[in-house]
């Protein structure tokens, strides 16, 4: 049985490992969501100052990408993962006390920061662990575990935070649980065995000549396209998903209704990933994140103007469908960009760019809704954004299926 055809059991292992880390990583970004609409009730705040809490969560989301990226080529993958691990879930059980709206601004940001920087290091540790003709599925089955935790999240909020003995506060205690998984990591997660394999003295000694190498020749057409592609996908996906449940209230539906219908929704995003990870060694990474791009660009259009139950949640399931199945795709093109001294900060500076994306897109429909501009031109404006992706894709970027990794 060849790899080509499945994963060997140390692959699995791994996939395993890592993409536990990545649900609980999702589950805390899903509950956001939910929590976002929960506090407009509990704490009385405005459109704006929700859209201060998703957007503080990206700029720690930003620094940790860019700063955990460095850290992972310097001192390994392994290391940089558990830190993350252990920073975003413990920040989560602590946000579940907070005050007010300062004091869970300051731990939405330590749990940005663990969120930003764990998850280019746990795709570029699963992508070198992998053989060029089975990669590009692997990374896209860690990204699967995304769904799983959107799915989790979408069921305590359906569940647990309408009770009032639990609420918002309980749901948010349960995202410290990783914390106690980190320890079970601290001795079952492998160093990618590429890091393993790299001289010492190949490696640039400083972040700015790292940050000098990746805009050098061999590596600024794909840089530019990939801070460009990151910025546009980051700043359309935290501006429509964060605020799904609020979007829904303000169409008519109350917060359990809204719950339930974003739960279907998310279901959705499980065959996205599935027919991504089927196709992406079939097609190829570049045509394969196009279409799936494109298939978000028409989805948020016809959200936009959704006015039934029925198209809101045929329109979210196609959203949640081909966004999260191009989320996968580029989680699996962006670190066959770069050579494996530079790959965890290439991977790491194009989330970072990305996340400033991520802090845009949430302030600027808080601000917009606050206005009273309609959700039709709001989601217009993320459509726009992700043609721009598209045609960054198409002018710069180029294929890397089966390319071995050096």
């Amino acid at each position: 049985m060849s790899a080509s055809q499945n994963l060997s059991i140390s692959n699995r292992k791994l996939l395993l490992i890592a993409g536990t880390g990545w649900l609980f990583d999702a589950m805390d970004v899903g509950l956001l969501s939910f929590i976002l609409a929960a506090l407009k009730q509990d704490w009385s705040l405005t459109s704006t100052q929700l859209g201060w809490i998703g957007s503080v969560n990206s700029i720690g989301m930003a620094i940790g990408a860019f700063v955990f990226g460095v850290y992972a080529d310097k001192k390994g993958r392994k290391s940089a993962f558990l830190m993350t691990l252990l920073m975003f879930s413990i920040a989560s059980g602590l946000s579940a006390f907070a005050w007010g709206l300062t004091s869970l601004l300051i731990l939405r940001f330590f749990i940005g920061m663990g969120l930003g920087g764990e998850l280019p290091v746990a795709s570029t540790l699963v992508s070198e662990s992998a053989a060029p003709e089975i990669r590009g599925r692997i990374v896209v089955l860690l990204e699967s575990f995304w769904a799983i935790g959107w799915i989790l999240a979408a069921l305590i909020a359906y569940f647990l935070i309408p009770l009032p003995f639990i609420g918002w506060r309980g749901a948010m205690m349960i995202c410290a649980i990783p914390a106690f998984y980190a320890l079970y990591l601290r001795y079952h997660l492998p160093e990618s065995a590429t890091v393993n394999r790299a001289s010492p003295s190949k490696q640039p000694e400083s972040v700015i000549s790292k940050l000098k190498l990746l805009t050098s020749k061999p590596y600024q057409r794909q840089s530019i396209m990939l801070w460009i592609v990151w910025f546009c996908v980051v700043f359309s996906y935290y501006g429509m998903f964060l605020w799904l449940p609020s979007v829904m209230m303000s169409k008519g539906f109350d917060m359990v209704k809204s719950f339930a219908y974003i739960l279907i929704m998310t279901l959705a995003q499980l065959p996205g990933y599935f027919s991504v990870a089927w196709l992406i060694e079939r097609v190829g990474r570049k045509w394969i994140l196009i279409t799936y791009l494109l298939g978000t660009l028409i989805s948020a259009f016809l959200f936009g103007v959704a006015e039934t139950k029925s198209q809101l949640i045929l329109a979210g399931a196609l959203l949640s469908l081909f966004n999260l199945g191009a989320w996968g795709a580029l989680y699996a093109y962006t670190p066959e960009q770069y050579c494996s001294n530079i790959r965890a900060s290439g991977s790491g500076m194009a989330a970072a760019i990305g996340r400033i994306g991520g802090i845009l897109g949430p302030l600027m429909v808080g601000v917009l809704m606050a206005r009273n501009i309609s959700v039709p031109a709001i989601f217009a404006l993320f459509s726009l954004a992700i043609l721009i992706a598209v045609l960054a894709i198409i002018l710069l970027g180029k294929e890397t299926k089966q390319i071995e990794l050096k």
